[in-house]
């Protein structure tokens, strides 16, 4: 009878580690370990699985097929492992209550997913999340009414931690092209917006007229004038409906548009251990995105 073969742990949380950041050399860092020691794991694991899963591409690596089907299971594993061990280190126990504010575009995505692992770790802890554009965000926690919030720019607020940085696109219809006869019908929130100023900034410094065609205050109210072919918006490429596509500058006419700053906010004043234990798995999930 064959055994079956146990992945290691620790090499599993390196492999997620390094895929996430999109770096083996940012993972050695964040785990303590020598560039060498995280090669040696990877090969461990690679022998493990009887399988290659990395691949060249330009300077760095890729996932092969494999490698994309394990870090789906890594990742669940390691989920699993992380709530059994607080559960037995008696974190569960964890009280209290967190308030949080982020983007439309996480809600929508990930953070459902992040807030059940958060919630069945620390069932006694209750959240209590609020979904709004980024000014917002930032008054409610100024005012003490949340203990955290990401907003995309740093909305004035200078005490604000950036914890990552996304590319901006356009997104609007497949094959669209600027017309440089008309105004580019614009799909944005009004101001303040830091993706609007991206935008404005961009189109000025190119010299391209623009007209704001549409605004709405929900990151769906967006999607759907896009559709309807009412203009172009422009967000990173977080939720982007699957009919709408990412307008590269070299085939559509539009300006580079650069990167924006994904910003925590909280208040001056202590964390409590729920809001420190939520906080670092944001920053965590963000900065692997």
């Amino acid at each position: 009878m064959v055994l079956p073969v146990n992945l290691d742990m620790d090499v599993l949380r390196t492999f997620v580690t390094g895929v996430s950041l999109g770096s083996f050399a940012k993972a050695a860092d964040r785990l303590g370990r020598s560039p060498s020691a995280i090669s040696l794991q990877l090969r461990k694991l690679e022998e493990q699985t009887g399988q290659t899963l990395f691949q060249k591409q330009g300077r760095g690596l890729a996932l092969t097929e494999a490698g994309d089907i394990l870090i789906g299971y890594a990742r669940r594993i390691l989920d699993v492992n992380d709530e059994a061990r607080s559960a037995m280190t008696g974190l569960s126990a964890m009280q209290g209550w967190v308030r949080i504010g982020l983007p439309q575009d996480f809600a929508e995505t990930w953070f459902p997913g992040l807030l059940g692992r958060f919630a069945r770790a620390h069932p006694k802890v209750r959240v209590e999340a609020r979904v709004d554009r980024g000014s917002a965000l930032a008054e409610a926690v100024q005012r003490g009414d949340l203990d955290l919030a990401l907003t995309w720019g740093r909305m004035g607020d200078a005490q604000a931690r950036v914890v990552a940085t996304r590319p901006v696109v356009w997104i609007g219809p497949e094959g669209f092209k600027l017309d440089a006869s008309e105004p580019l019908p614009l799909i944005a929130f009004d101001s303040p917006c830091a993706f609007r100023s991206a935008g404005l900034e961009a189109l000025d410094g190119q010299q391209i007229e623009w007209r704001h065609a549409f605004a709405s205050p929900s990151l769906g109210g967006l999607w759907a004038a896009v559709t309807a072919g009412l203009g172009v918006t422009l967000r990173t490429t977080e939720g982007v409906p699957p009919h709408l596509r990412v307008l590269e500058p070299s085939t559509s006419g539009l300006p580079a548009l650069g990167h924006i700053e994904l910003a925590l906010h909280r208040p001056d004043t202590g964390q409590s251990p729920a809001v420190a234990q939520l906080q670092a798995l944001l920053i965590e999930a963000v900065a692997g995105g």
